[in-house]
């Protein structure tokens, strides 16, 4: 579904992404593990738009999206839930569900509420009050919903647990599980590697810009390197 190869990007002199090579195949979920500043959220930037890469191939179902805008982008099929939620503070949920269906036709966007409030029935309690007062988890669920509301084919998560209690860290990637199940493939990038290798299929780590390790995520959880680096162990 998704083909990143050879990507190679820079902030000014900054060689940030060095030949940054993987896939994702329709209906996984693969998550990309590694220590901050690896890359992760620019992996994430470039193919979404809001990073130009220097060379490379990235394309969504054989069509590349180098070089296409960030809104013709979600037209295609990928929204981004960006790292630190982002969402519009001022605006109710609703507003911000709205907003999220800016590029979906106008006559599914009442079953496209109703499906994220199924998902999110907290959301729905709360579908009047302004964003900006909910709670950090309450946020991160609109966050998501907002990006569905799009009607994704490959959605991509920055660090969906940070700040998170663990209760509600569950609470989110329970849900994360349920939007694979019901078709949507995943791109998940996440601090928490024992929980993101408990939901993915597949996992990449980048180290500096590279790909350090890959394999399925049974494989990364039993591999020393992964165990020490980043499952505590």
């Amino acid at each position: 579904m998704l083909e990143v190869r050879d990507l190679h990007v820079y902030y000014g002199k900054i060689h940030a992404l060095k030949g940054v090579t993987f896939h994702v195949g329709a209906g996984e979920i693969v998550t990309l593990l590694g220590p901050n500043g690896a890359g992760k959220t620019t992996t994430l930037k470039t193919i979404s738009g809001l990073l130009p890469p220097r060379s490379g191939v990235c394309s969504l179902e054989g069509k590349t999206v180098i070089g296409a805008p960030a809104h013709e982008i979600v037209k295609r099929g990928i929204a981004h839930v960006p790292e630190g939620r982002k969402i519009f503070n001022r605006l109710t949920v609703i507003e911000n569900l709205r907003m999220g269906a800016y590029t979906a036709p106008d006559d599914g966007m009442r079953q496209d509420l109703e499906t994220v409030f199924n998902l999110f029935p907290r959301l729905k309690e709360r579908r009047e009050q302004v964003a900006g007062t909910l709670s950090g988890g309450e946020q991160q669920m609109l966050a998501i919903a907002r990006a569905l509301m799009t009607r994704p084919r490959l959605l991509l998560l920055d660090e969906p647990s940070m700040g998170l209690a663990p209760v509600l860290v569950e609470q989110i990637f329970d849900a994360i599980q349920k939007i694979n199940r019901e078709g949507t493939t995943l791109l998940l990038v996440e601090q928490n590697a024992a929980m993101a290798l408990s939901i993915a299929h597949r996992g990449y780590v980048l180290e500096t810009g590279t790909i350090a390790l890959h394999g399925s995520a049974a494989e990364l959880q039993e591999n020393p390197e992964v165990r020490r680096a980043y499952l505590g162990e």
